[in-house]
C-alpha cells in the first residue's frame, strides 16, 4: 500500500537516511553467530533508523544471509535439491485470500514458462504482536517460493532465476499488482533476504526464522531505514536483492532517462533471447535505493562481478588524480563512456551472496567504519562500535575513505582491500589499449579554419529576436570578462515570476533548479574541486552489457561549452566514427502555436532519421532565422529532441549539441545539459563580446579571443557550482537528470516535453510559448520601423522606468523613508499597501 500523489506531495520525491552494516567471517564454516552478530549490530544502529506516529511501526528493517540450506531442509517439510541446485524465494503476497491465490497461480505460470518447477511454499512464521499496528495494517502475507529445474546451478540457475523474478514482475504489474501489492525480496540459489516495515529491535522477534541454532550464513548485510520525507512502505525496506544503501541518488531522473534509452542496444550471451524480458531495467515504483539496485543487478547478472559493477555505478574520483596509476585510470575512463555515475552522498553494503562488501560516494558524505579481528570476523558500519568486541581482538580498524572499496570473499576465505581489488579489475581487460584505440580528445582534432564570421551587421536584430537586454549584455557577459565569473547578487529577487511578468521572456526563465538540503549536502566547488569533473563526451554509446573497443569510440570534450572553432572542428573531424547532422530548430512567423508543435515534432522526427541515417552526432541550431522563421525555445526543442530519443531507445546513439543564440548565462546552460544536451555553442554571446570590444566596453588588454576565452573560463566556474548546489560532482551525471522545477508552465506541455518535471500550478502552454517567441521576434523584424533598432533595458535586475516592477521600486522606499523619518503612521501605512498589493503588478 501506498500513498498516491496529492497535493504538493508526489512519491518520486521521497528518499530516506539510514543505518547499514555487514558482518562476514573470512574463517570457519557458515554460523548463527554471524547471523546474531548481524541482528545486534542492527539493533546498535537502531537509532539511524525511525518509525512514525506509531511507534511500534518502524520504517524498516531487514536482514539479508546467505541461504540457509540446512535451516530450509528441516523446516520445509518437503524434499529439496543439492545445496546450490534450487532457488528460494522471499515474496511479500497480498493480504487477501482471492488475491493471493490470482498471485499465486500467476507465479506458478510463470515458473513453469520459464522451464521451473515449483517445490513447495512455505508459510513464514511471524510473531505479530513484534510490530505496530500501523505496519499490520498495511502487512503483506509473507511466504518463501522454492523452484528448480534439471541440470541448472550456479551463475547459471542464478540468472534464471533473475530473469523469472523480472518475468513475475512485469506479469503481476499487467494484472494491476504493483511492487506495494507483490514484491518478491529475493529469488535466488545464494541468498534469502528477511525484512519488512519494522523497528531494528523487532525484526529478530517478528522473524522467529532469525532465531534458529541451524540458520547459518557467513555473511550478513542489515539495514535500518529513516524515512526523511517519505511513508514507509513493507517492500521499500531494505536490503534490497544486492546491495543496501544509506544516502540518497541525486542524479536518478536521469539515471533512469539513460538507463530506459540503451535497452534497445541489450546483447548479451549470457541472456541470449531473454534479453527482453528483463526489460524495463528499472522498476520506477521503486525507491531511489531500490532503482540502484535494479542496475546493480542486471550489471552483475551480465558476466561482469559485483564489486565491477559497483564501481562503475559509483567510480571513485579519478579525473584529477595525478597519482592514480595507469591501469586504473584506464578502467574508468573506459566506464565513464559506458554508464554515468550514480550520484549523490552514499554508503552502500553489496553482495552477491559469495562476495560481500562496501563503498562509499566519491566524496564521502556518508559515514563508514570497519573492522578486522583476530578470528577473521570482518565487520562494517555506519559508525563504530555496533559490536562490542575488546580491543585486543581487533588486528585492524579504520573507516571507508571516499572512493574506497572494501570486499570479503567468503569462498577464497581472504579479505581484499580497496588497491588489491581494484587492480584485479583494472587489469582483467586492456582498457587502455581500447583507449588508445577509440577515444579522440577534441584537442587532438585538426582546428577548424573556416568558421561563420560574425555579422555585426545584424548582430542587434538577432540579440533582440533572442531575447537579449542592455543588462545581458552590460551587467551578465561585460561583468564575466572583466571578473572572470558569473555575477552575483543578494536580497532576493523582487520582480514578477516569468509566469506573471508582461514581457515576453526566455522559457528559461520558467524554470528553477532544485538544491540539496535535509540530509542531502549541497557541496563546495572550490573545496572540493579535486572530485568534481565537467568533462563530457560525444558519440554512440554501446551495448552497455558488453566490454569491448567498441564502447571506447567517443570524442572527449574537456567541458561542454563549445567555441564556434570547436563546433566547426566537430562538424568536420575526419574519423568516420562521428559523423555529424544538424538540424534546423525554428518555425514559421505566422503559424502561431500550431507552427511551434509542428516544428516540433519536425525536429524530432528528422533527429531520429539522421541517427538511423548513422550520425552519431545530432547539432540543434538556431542560427538561420529570419524574417518569417522564429528561433523555437532552444530548451523546448532541446528537451522535446532528447526525450524522444529517449522514447525510441535510441538516445545512447547520438551525442546532442545545441548551437544556440539564446543561452548567455550560466543557468540557461544549466537547463540545456540538465535536460540532455551533451554540449552547447553559445555563438551570439561570443559575437556579443567581440561587439563589447568593438565599443570599447572590455578592459584595454582584453581583445575579443582573450574574451571568448576568459568567458567560457567564467561559465565553467559557474556550473561547477551549479551542480555543487545539488550535490552533483560530474556533468555525466548532470546531463539528463531533470534537477529543475518549473513554475508557471501548463502539465500538457511538461507531460510532452519535460516528463518527470514538476509543475505544481499549472501555467502556460505553447500557445503562449509561441506567442511570446514571436513577440520577440516582432521586435527584431518589425513590419515598420519607427525608430532607432536599440536593445530593451528591461530592468531585471534594477529598476528602470518603463522596465520591469519591482516590489522595491522609488514610490515604495520614498515612502517607507519618509515614513521612518517623519514617523509618519499614514504615509507607512501607503507603504504597507504598496508592498502588500500585487494584484496589478503581480510582483512576489
Amino acid at each position: 500500500m501506498s500513498a498516491p500523489a496529492a497535493g504538493l506531495y508526489d512519491p518520486r520525491f521521497e528518499h530516506d537516511a539510514c543505518g547499514v552494516a555487514f558482518v562476514a567471517r573470512i574463517k570457519g564454516g557458515p554460523s548463527h553467530d554471524v547471523v546474531q552478530s548481524g541482528l545486534q549490530a542492527l539493533i546498535n544502529l537502531g537509532h539511524r533508523g525511525a518509525s512514525g506516529a506509531d511507534p511500534e511501526s518502524g520504517d524498516g528493517a531487514g536482514i539479508l544471509l546467505q541461504l540457509p540450506d540446512a535451516f530450509l531442509r528441516r523446516a520445509t517439510g518437503f524434499a529439496l535439491p543439492p545445496a546450490g541446485g534450487y532457488g528460494a524465494g522471499s515474496l511479500f503476497l497480498p493480504a487477501d485470500p482471492e488475491a493471493r491465490n490470482e498471485c499465486e497461480r500467476l507465479i506458478g505460470a510463470a515458473c513453469a514458462d520459464e522451464g521451473l518447477r515449483i517445490l513447495g511454499w512455505r508459510d513464514v512464521p511471524l510473531d505479530l504482536d513484534a510490530c505496530g499496528s500501523g505496519a499490520r495494517a498495511m502487512m503483506p502475507a509473507i511466504r518463501q517460493l522454492f523452484v528448480a529445474t534439471i541440470g541448472l546451478a550456479g551463475e547459471t540457475l542464478e540468472r534464471r532465476l533473475y530473469v523469472l523474478r523480472r518475468v513475475i514482475e512485469r506479469r503481476a504489474l499487467d494484472a494491476g499488482y504493483g511492487r506495494e501489492r507483490l514484491h518478491v525480496a529475493s529469488l535466488s540459489s545464494r541468498t534469502l533476504v528477511y525484512k519488512g516495515m519494522l523497528t531494528a529491535a523487532q525484526l529478530a522477534r517478528f522473524y522467529p526464522d532469525l532465531l534458529e541454532p541451524d540458520l547459518t550464513s557467513l555473511l550478513a548485510v542489515v539495514h535500518a531505514r529513516f524515512s526523511t520525507n517519505v511513508l514507509p512502505r513493507w517492500d521499500l525496506a531494505q536490503p534490497f536483492r544486492m546491495s543496501a544503501h544509506n544516502g540518497e541518488i541525486n542524479t536518478l531522473r536521469g539515471n533512469v532517462n539513460w538507463m530506459r534509452a540503451r535497452q534497445s542496444r541489450f546483447r548479451s550471451p549470457h541472456f541470449g533471447d531473454d534479453i527482453g524480458k528483463v526489460q524495463p531495467v528499472v522498476d520506477e515504483a521503486g525507491s531511489d535505493s531500490a532503482q540502484f539496485d535494479n542496475v546493480l543487478e542486471l550489471l552483475a547478472m551480465s558476466g561482469r562481478s559485483v564489486e565491477h559493477a559497483v564501481m562503475m555505478m559509483i567510480p571513485e574520483a579519478w579525473h584529477k588524480n595525478p597519482i592514480m596509476d595507469a591501469e586504473r585510470r584506464a578502467f574508468y575512463e573506459f566506464h565513464a563512456a559506458v554508464l554515468e555515475p550514480w550520484d549523490g552522498p552514499a554508503a552502500i553494503a553489496f553482495t552477491d551472496g559469495r562476495l560481500v562488501g562496501a563503498t562509499l560516494d566519491r566524496n564521502g558524505l556518508r559515514p563508514a567504519r570497519y573492522l578486522v579481528t583476530d578470528d577473521g570476523l570482518v565487520v562494517m558500519a555506519s559508525e563504530a562500535g555496533v559490536l562490542d568486541i575488546p580491543d585486543e581482538r581487533i588486528t585492524r580498524k579504520w573507516r571507508l575513505e571516499p572512493g574506497r572499496l572494501l570486499l570479503v570473499d567468503t569462498e577464497a576465505g581472504r579479505m581484499l582491500d580497496d588497491g588489491e581489488c581494484k587492480a584485479i579489475l583494472a587489469a582483467a581487460q586492456p582498457y587502455a589499449e581500447w583507449i588508445r584505440e577509440g577515444t579522440v580528445h577534441l584537442g587532438q582534432l585538426e582546428p577548424q579554419s573556416q568558421i561563420p564570421p560574425p555579422d555585426p551587421g545584424t548582430l542587434l536584430v538577432r540579440q533582440q529576436a533572442f531575447g537579449y537586454s542592455v543588462e545581458d549584455v552590460e551587467l551578465l557577459l561585460a561583468s564575466m570578462v572583466h571578473t572572470g565569473q558569473e555575477p552575483v547578487g543578494s536580497m532576493g529577487n523582487d520582480v514578477p515570476l516569468a509566469v506573471l511578468s508582461e514581457r515576453p521572456l526566455p522559457l528559461f526563465n520558467y524554470f528553477k533548479q532544485l538544491f540539496a538540503q535535509v540530509t542531502n549536502p549541497p557541496i563546495d566547488p572550490i573545496r572540493e574541486h579535486a572530485v568534481m569533473s565537467l568533462v563530457t563526451s560525444l558519440g554512440a554509446g554501446g551495448n552497455l552489457l558488453e566490454q569491448g573497443p567498441a564502447q571506447a569510440k567517443r570524442l572527449e570534450l574537456p567541458h561542454p561549452i563549445l567555441s564556434n572553432a570547436d563546433l566547426e572542428t566537430i562538424r568536420h573531424v575526419t574519423q568516420r566514427e562521428f559523423p555529424s547532422a544538424t538540424v534546423s530548430m525554428v518555425f514559421h512567423r505566422d503559424a502561431g502555436a500550431d507552427g511551434l508543435a509542428d516544428g516540433l515534432e519536425r525536429i524530432c522526427r528528422v533527429a531520429s532519421e539522421q541517427v538511423r541515417d548513422g550520425a552519431t552526432i545530432v547539432v540543434l541550431s538556431d542560427r538561420h532565422i529570419d524574417a518569417s522563421h522564429v528561433p523555437i525555445p532552444s530548451l523546448l526543442a532541446t528537451a522535446a529532441v532528447h526525450q524522444h530519443l529517449v522514447r525510441e531507445q535510441t538516445r545512447t546513439g547520438v551525442g546532442l549539441v545545441v548551437e544556440t543564440g539564446e543561452a548567455r548565462e550560466v543557468m540557461h546552460l544549466a537547463l540545456l545539459i540538465g535536460y540532455g544536451a551533451e554540449a552547447v555553442n553559445p555563438y551570439l554571446a561570443f559575437e556579443t563580446l567581440g561587439d563589447l570590444e568593438r565599443r570599447g566596453l572590455l578592459p584595454a588588454d582584453i581583445d575579443a579571443v582573450r574574451a571568448e576565452t576568459i568567458y567560457i573560463d567564467a561559465l565553467v566556474k559557474g556550473l561547477y557550482k551549479t551542480i555543487a548546489r545539488m550535490g552533483i560532482s560530474t556533468i555525466l551525471s548532470y546531463c539528463g537528470a531533470q534537477i529543475f522545477e518549473c513554475l508557471g508552465i501548463d502539465r500538457s506541455v511538461v507531460d510532452a516535453y519535460f516528463p518527470g518535471t514538476p509543475s505544481r500550478i499549472g501555467g502556460v502552454g505553447l500557445d503562449v510559448i509561441a506567442a511570446e517567441a514571436t513577440a520577440r521576434h516582432d521586435r527584431a523584424f518589425p513590419e515598420t520601423r519607427i525608430e532607432a533598432p536599440a536593445l530593451e533595458d528591461r530592468g531585471e535586475y534594477r529598476w528602470r522606468r518603463g522596465g520591469e516592477t519591482h516590489q522595491w521600486n522609488p514610490e515604495t522606499i520614498a515612502r517607507l523613508q519618509h515614513a521612518v523619518k517623519a514617523g509618519d503612521e499614514d504615509a507607512f501605512r501607503q507603504y504597507v499597501a504598496l508592498a502588500d498589493d500585487s494584484s496589478r503588478t503581480l510582483k512576489s
